[in-house]
């Protein structure tokens, strides 16, 4: 199966090509170099780095929206670089929390957790459901430089636990999604999911952001992009 042939409907996953251009990439690493600050992974506390291109009618937000709904917000956004220097696997796995403002005890949700300073939950799987991952390409990444592989349709799996996870995967398509620089990449964000150590020389660099169109219920409220 080829790229263009996904859909987040059946795979849980898309892949948009070329949606910023080179100089666009280039401006928007320059901006991100102070955010990543030589660590392998952080959390954007606000939008100034991505400037407009998270917003609904920037080149990002206009994806999501696209996918989920016009009323699609950025609510988490990390940035991660993976090099020499910082080389890591990730196994199979489920993104299962989201960023929230306050601790407000609900039914469902839980447990918690701080990252980067930011208060973190698991939520029902439903919210998970509802939302989209995308994941903006700083650099080019072929088989060498860890492209993230994905289980296809596994986003219809509902919770899967850690120990589950690579058992689920064995009866499923796995597909290596390779982008080149300025290629998006969208995930239906319950979709399971790995990475391999690179085996480049070279730099991975990807922004990676959860959009939601819901509101939370019980007074619990998305942490967003300030």
């Amino acid at each position: 199966m080829r790229a263009a042939d996904l859909s987040i409907a059946r795979d849980g996953a898309a892949l948009f090509p070329a949606a910023l251009a080179a100089d666009e990439i280039a401006r928007l690493g320059e901006r991100l170099e102070q955010v990543i600050d030589g660590r392998p992974g952080r959390r954007l506390p606000d939008e100034t780095s991505a400037g407009h291109l998270l917003a609904p009618d920037g080149a990002i937000g206009r994806i999501a929206a696209s996918l989920i709904s016009g009323a699609a917000r950025p609510v988490r956004a990390v940035i991660f670089d993976k090099s020499p220097a910082s080389n890591w696997i990730v196994a199979w796995h489920q993104d299962r929390t989201i960023c929230v403002r306050n601790r407000v005890e609900v039914e469902g949700f839980g447990p918690w957790s701080t990252k980067d300073g930011l208060l973190h939950v698991a939520p029902p799987i439903a919210v998970l459901e509802g939302m989209v991952t995308l994941r903006l390409h700083l650099d080019d990444c072929d088989d060498d430089n860890a492209p993230l592989r994905i289980a296809l349709g596994s986003h219809q799996l509902g919770y899967v636990s850690a120990a589950e996870a690579a058992s689920r995967v064995e009866a499923l398509p796995a597909f290596v999604c390779h982008a080149r620089a300025g290629d998006v990449w969208a995930y239906s964000t319950p979709i399971l999911h790995m990475s391999e150590r690179s085996r480049s020389y070279g730099r991975r660099r990807v922004l990676q952001v959860d959009y939601a169109a819901r509101t939370l219920p019980g007074g619990l409220e998305w942490r967003g992009l300030d």
